[in-house]
């Protein structure tokens, strides 16, 4: 573990609709390789670039919190399913990084967890060229894939002038940098696990057991 600098707290938000091991095994390595003190799971309430899920926030909520339970690394943050109005407000990731700075305060680097893919849309993002006054951003390489489209040119130049390849710099100074991180190619998806579920197969070592008997209880996914 780093142990200059600041504590640093990767922050993770997603549906998690639902959460699974490709989920779990990202937050481990990069809680590793980048020295991280915590991994905040936060569960989006209304996400703005994908349909709301059918699934209720609760029940996502529920199982995120039963998917880390036995990791002290992992840590379950509602923030964005405590918002008011979140059935019609957008659940933008720029208000809850100033909601974690504000209680945070300015001595703690936040470490934003995102997919390369989801890099590309990047600068569709609500306010996204304030995002990195807030926080840093990891970039998620797995090693079997590349990018689906080519970098918009505000985002190449945005990379340009942020990237590092010193996890250190994370560590140095509370918000700024981009770093990319490659991890373990895990082929789990939350969409693959909603169809083999309704399709009235098997799930197991897709999403710990703990979640499938989650949904198994509340009848998930079974006719959506």
């Amino acid at each position: 573990m780093y142990t200059n600098g600041q504590a640093a707290i990767g922050i993770l938000g997603g549906t998690f609709n639902p959460i699974h091991f490709g989920h779990l095994r990202m937050a481990q390595e990069l809680a590793e390789s980048l020295s991280l003190n915590e991994v905040r799971f936060i569960p989006s309430a209304n996400p703005p670039h994908k349909s709301l899920p059918l699934v209720t926030a609760d029940h996502r909520a529920a199982m995120v919190q039963l998917a880390i339970a036995d990791n002290p690394l992992f840590s379950f943050d509602d923030r964005e399913l405590r918002r008011t109005d979140t059935t019609n407000t957008p659940s933008y990731t720029i208000d809850t990084l100033v909601s974690l700075r504000t209680e945070l305060g300015e001595k703690v680097s936040l470490v934003l967890i995102m997919g390369s893919d989801a890099f590309t849309k990047f600068d569709t993002w609500h306010r996204w060229q304030e995002i990195i006054s807030l926080c840093h951003i990891a970039l998620v390489q797995r090693p079997d894939k590349k990018p689906s489209k080519p970098l918009a040119k505000s985002l190449e130049t945005f990379l340009h002038n942020h990237y590092t390849e010193h996890f250190d710099d994370l560590h140095e100074s509370n918000a700024g940098f981009v770093t990319m991180q490659a991890i373990t190619p895990l082929e789990i998806s939350s969409t693959a696990i909603r169809s083999i579920l309704q399709q009235k197969h098997s799930a197991r070592y897709l999403t710990p057991q703990s979640v499938l008997d989650f949904i198994e209880i509340n009848k998930l996914y079974a006719s959506i």
